[in-house]
C-alpha cells in the first residue's frame, strides 16, 4: 500500500526547482536531504533516488533525442563501461548485506566525497576544463572511446554507491574528453546514458528492498512540477548567484557527511 507523504513531495518541489534552475543532478540535493534531513537509510535514500532519478532522465532523453541533441556513441561507450561496473558494485552491496552499519558507513563517506567533488566541478567547471583539454585535445580516438569507456566505470560504481556523480562530474569529464563537441549534445547523451545506469542499479537496490515505494511516489508528484517551473524561470535567474550558493552548500553539505 502506496501512503503519500506531502512532506516528502514538498521535498521533491524544492529539489525539481533547483534541478531546474541549475541543472545540477537531483541525486546530488535528494540523497542527502532524504539522510539529513528525514533520517532515511543511506541504502534506502540511494535506491529510491535511483528510480526517481531514472524516471526523470527518461523525460529528458525524449525531449533531447527528439531535437537530435545525443551523441549516441557517446553514451554507448559509456554505458559499456557503466553497465557492467553497476552490476558489480550490486552484487558487492548484495554480498555485505545492504542494510549493515558497513554499507551505511560506505555509502556515506563516499556519499560525503561525491558531493564534495561535485559542489567543486560545479563552482569551478571552467576553469578545471581550461585546465585539461589542452592535454586531453590530439588523442586518438580510440583512445579518447578507452578513456570515455573508463569514465563510465567509474560512474557506474558512483551512482550505483550514492545516486550522485553523473550529472556534474560527468559532464565536466565529457567536456574535457570532448573539447570540440555541442554542448547541448554532450548534456544530451549524458542524460541518455543515465536512464540504463539509474534504471538498473535502482532495480537493483529494489531486488535488496532498500527502496521505499511510498516516499518514491510522493517525490515524484512534486519533483516533476518543480523542474518544469524551474526550467521555465531558469533564465530569469542569475547564475552568478545561484550556482555558488549552490555549489558551497554541496561542499558544506558533503563535508559533514564525511565528518
Amino acid at each position: 500500500m502506496i501512503h503519500l507523504q506531502p512532506l516528502y513531495s514538498l521535498a521533491g518541489v524544492f529539489v525539481g526547482l533547483l534541478v531546474g534552475m541549475t541543472g545540477v543532478g537531483g541525486g546530488s540535493l535528494m540523497t542527502p536531504l532524504l539522510v539529513l534531513a528525514f533520517g532515511f537509510h543511506p541504502a534506502t535514500a540511494v535506491g529510491t533516488d535511483l528510480l526517481y532519478a531514472s524516471g526523470t532522465k527518461v523525460v529528458g532523453t525524449g525531449v533531447h533525442g527528439s531535437k537530435g541533441t545525443v551523441d549516441w556513441t557517446i553514451t554507448r561507450r559509456l554505458a559499456t563501461g557503466s553497465l557492467p561496473a553497476t552490476l558489480l558494485t550490486l552484487w558487492a552491496i548484495h554480498a555485505a548485506d545492504a542494510r549493515t552499519e558497513a554499507v551505511n558507513e560506505t555509502i556515506t563517506v563516499v556519499l560525503g566525497a561525491a558531493l564534495v567533488l561535485t559542489g567543486i566541478a560545479t563552482f569551478f567547471r571552467g576553469q578545471i576544463v581550461s585546465r585539461l583539454t589542452h592535454r586531453f585535445q590530439g588523442l586518438p580516438s580510440t583512445r579518447v572511446a578507452w578513456l570515455t569507456t573508463l569514465l563510465g566505470v567509474v560512474l557506474g560504481v558512483l551512482v550505483t554507491l550514492t545516486s550522485v556523480g553523473a550529472g556534474a562530474l560527468g559532464m565536466t569529464a565529457l567536456l574535457v574528453l570532448y573539447p570540440r563537441a555541442p554542448v547541448a549534445r554532450l548534456v544530451g547523451s549524458d542524460i541518455a546514458h543515465a536512464v540504463p545506469l539509474t534504471l538498473l542499479a535502482g532495480l537493483g537496490h529494489a531486488s535488496m528492498g532498500t527502496v521505499d515505494a511510498s516516499l518514491l511516489v510522493s517525490l515524484l508528484i512534486g519533483s516533476v512540477p518543480g523542474i518544469i517551473v524551474g526550467s521555465l524561470v531558469a533564465a530569469k535567474v542569475s547564475e552568478r548567484v545561484l550556482v555558488p550558493v549552490l555549489a558551497v552548500t554541496l561542499v558544506v553539505v558533503g563535508a559533514r557527511l564525511l565528518v
